[in-house]
C-alpha cells in the first residue's frame, strides 16, 4: 500500500493511495484459502475444492470484500499515522472509476484512489479564571405561593348546578361550532366542554358574550382571532361560534385548608405550601442557570476564533434552514412578513451555525481534557425521565431508546454539555445578582440568534 499526501490546506487533506495488484491478489488468495475447508460445493468433498474452481465461483464476491477492507485499512492508516481527528467520514474518489474497480476485482490491475477528508482544528483552551459572570437569582415571594395555592383551590372547588342566567365565575358546559365566512373550520368544534366565565381560557371576547346565558340557550358569539394566534390559518380572522349551553353551575366556597392539601397527597396546608415553594424555587433556579449559561456561551463565543470545518458548518446550517422552512410552511409567513429577505436570513442563520459549531468543538475539547464522563446511571435516569413524559407508554419509550443508539446519543449530548458548562463555571468568577421574578423571566431580545 502506497500513501502520498497531495493536499494540506487549512483543515482539508487529500491522500493518494495505491493498492498494488499483487497485494490485492495475495489478500484474495488468503481469503479463499480460509474458505476452502468451510464451503460446500456439489461434486467436491469438504476441503478438496480446487483453488481455481473456488476462485471462479467466489472470486469476484470475495475480492469486493477485500477491496472494501483494504480501503478501510488505508483510511485508518492515514488517520493513525498522521495523528488526525476527523470532522467527518472521508470521501473516496476512485481513479478510473468503475472500470478501474472492475479490473481490481478481476485482479488485473492496481487500484488507485484519493482520500479527501477534513480534520478538526487545533486550538489552545487556556484558562477560564478571568471570566467574570453575573448569575441572576430570584427568591420566591410568599404572596406568590399564596396565589398559587389559591389557584389550585379554585381549580378544585366544587360547582353546583343552578337555574337562571349565568354570571362571571360560573361554569358553563357548552357545545359549539366555529365558522369563518359561514363555513366551519378545522378545530372549531367542541362538545360538552367546561368553561368558567372570566377565566380567560378562550379567545378574547368569547366568554364575555356568554355572561347571562341560561341552560338550553343558544347564542352566536362573534370574535376575532389574535394576530399572533398559534394556528396561522386562523390568526387575525373574524369568526362566529354557534354556542349551545348545556348546563350552568355556580362555584362553591373557596376553601384553603388541610383537606385541600390532602387532595394533593400531602398531610397539611403547610406541607402543600412547602411543596409549591420548592417547585417555584426550582423553576427560578432553572431560569437562573439558563441565563448564566447563556452569558457564559456569549463570552466564550467572543474569546475563541479558529478555523471551522466547512462540512460541519454546512450540516448545522442545513439542519437550521430546514427547520426555518418547516416553520414558515406551518405559519404561512414569508421572510418579507418578518421584515427581512431570504439572503439576509441565510446569512444570519449561517452565523448561528458557525457559532454552534465553534462552541460545540470548544465544549468537546474542554470535556475531553477534563475527562468528563456520562455514567450509565445518569443516562438511564435521563431516559426514564423522558419516558415519564408519555404516561402509559413508558415501556415503549424505554424500549425505543434501548434499540436506537442514535436516540441515546441525543440524550447523552445535553448531559455532557451541562457537565462541561459546570467545569468552566467552577473556574470562572461568578457573582450572584438578586433580581425580581419579572426580570428573571424576561427573555433576552436576541435569544434566538445566539442559541448555542
Amino acid at each position: 500500500m502506497q500513501v502520498t499526501e497531495t493536499l494540506s490546506d487549512g483543515l482539508k487533506r487529500s491522500y493518494k493511495v495505491v493498492l498494488p495488484m499483487q497485494d490485492l491478489a495475495q489478500r484474495l488468495e488468503t481469503e479463499l484459502t480460509g474458505m476452502k475447508d468451510k464451503v460446500r460445493i456439489n461434486g467436491f468433498r469438504p476441503g478438496k475444492v480446487p483453488m481455481g474452481h473456488l476462485r471462479k465461483v467466489y472470486g469476484r464476491q470475495v475480492m469486493t470484500d477485500v477491496l472494501q477492507s483494504a480501503v478501510n485499512e488505508a483510511n485508518r492508516k492515514i488517520v493513525e499515522d498522521n495523528g488526525l481527528k476527523l470532522a467527518n467520514e472521508p470521501a473516496i474518489d476512485i481513479d478510473g472509476g468503475e472500470e478501474s474497480v472492475m479490473k481490481a476485482i478481476a485482479a488485473e490491475g492496481d487500484l488507485a484512489f484519493t482520500v479527501k477528508l477534513e480534520v478538526l482544528p487545533k486550538f489552545d483552551i487556556g484558562k477560564f479564571d478571568d471570566i467574570a459572570l453575573e448569575r441572576p437569582v430570584a427568591a420566591v415571594d410568599e404572596a406568590e405561593v399564596d396565589q398559587a395555592i389559591e389557584r389550585m383551590a379554585s381549580q378544585n372547588r366544587p360547582f353546583t348546578t343552578k337555574e337562571g342566567a349565568s354570571a362571571n365565575g360560573d361554569k358553563l358546559t357548552i357545545d359549539f361550532v366555529g365558522k369563518i365566512d359561514g363555513e366551519p373550520f378545522e378545530g372549531g368544534k367542541g362538545e360538552a366542554l367546561d368553561l368558567v366565565l372570566g377565566s380567560g381560557s378562550f379567545i378574547p371576547g368569547f366568554e364575555d358574550q356568554l355572561v347571562g346565558a341560561s341552560a338550553g340557550e343558544t347564542r352566536v358569539v362573534n370574535v376575532t382571532f389574535p394576530a399572533a394566534y398559534q394556528a396561522a390559518h386562523l390568526a387575525g380572522k373574524d369568526a362566529s361560534f354557534d354556542v349551545t349551553v348545556q348546563a350552568v353551575a355556580a362555584p362553591g366556597e373557596l376553601v384553603i385548608d388541610d383537606e385541600l392539601a390532602k387532595g394533593f397527597g400531602l398531610e397539611s396546608l403547610e406541607k402543600l405550601k412547602d411543596a409549591v415553594r420548592s417547585t417555584m424555587q426550582r423553576e427560578f433556579d432553572g431560569m437562573s442557570r439558563d441565563k448564566l449559561k447563556r452569558a457564559l456561551l456569549d463570552e466564550l463565543d467572543k474569546r475563541y476564533s479558529f478555523e471551522l470545518p466547512e462540512s460541519l458548518v454546512e450540516q448545522e446550517f442545513g439542519a437550521i434552514w430546514q427547520r426555518v422552512q418547516s416553520e414558515q410552511q406551518q405559519s404561512g409567513k414569508s421572510f418579507e412578513d418578518e421584515g427581512t429577505t431570504e439572503e439576509a436570513a441565510k446569512a444570519d442563520y449561517r452565523r448561528i451555525a458557525e457559532r454552534r459549531v465553534r462552541l460545540g468543538l470548544l465544549m468537546a475539547e474542554v470535556g475531553d481534557q477534563s475527562k468528563v464522563q456520562i455514567t450509565d446511571d445518569e443516562l438511564s435516569a435521563a431516559i426514564v425521565e423522558r419516558a415519564r413524559q408519555y404516561p402509559g407508554q413508558e415501556k415503549a419509550v424505554w424500549d425505543y431508546y434501548q434499540k436506537n443508539q442514535e436516540a441515546v446519543a441525543q440524550v447523552r449530548a445535553p448531559l455532557y454539555e451541562e457537565k462541561v458548562v459546570d467545569v468552566i463555571i467552577a473556574q470562572a468568577n461568578v457573582t450572584d445578582k438578586p433580581v425580581s421574578k419579572e426580570e428573571l423571566m424576561k427573555a433576552d431580545e436576541d435569544d434566538a440568534p445566539k442559541a448555542a
